[in-house]
């Protein structure tokens, strides 16, 4: 199973970018979280976000592509990352949010 992994700024621009994913291919989206820039403290710092999400690896490049280009439309695009293999270590952390919580199997790390 592949992994696909799009950094934007906001939270807006993260729920539009995972419905573009998920209606581009045949993935699952499996987090919407937030990442903390080093320098979050101060005021002017947008809120960093990440979309995670599963399929094939072919399903996984067709909708990084579509996600990240709609992020880039919108002028809110970090970086984006696709991982073709992950290991199952690699998995059940993708599924993980901010605060350790896996909300699709419900667990705690």
């Amino acid at each position: 199973m592949a992994l696909g992994m799009i950094e934007v700024y906001g939270f807006t621009t993260s729920i539009v970018v995972a419905d573009r994913v998920a209606k581009t291919s045949d993935v699952k989206v499996v987090a919407i979280d937030k990442n903390k820039p080093a320098n979050a403290d101060t005021a002017e710092v947008p809120l960093v976000m990440v979309v995670k999400f599963e399929g094939d690896a072919a399903a996984v490049e067709s909708a990084l592509e579509a996600g990240s280009a709609e992020a880039k439309a919108r002028g809110m695009y970090i970086t984006s990352y696709l991982i073709a293999g992950q290991s199952p270590d690699i998995e059940w952390f993708a599924h993980l949010d901010a605060t350790g919580r896996d909300k699709l199997r419900n667990t705690d790390k």
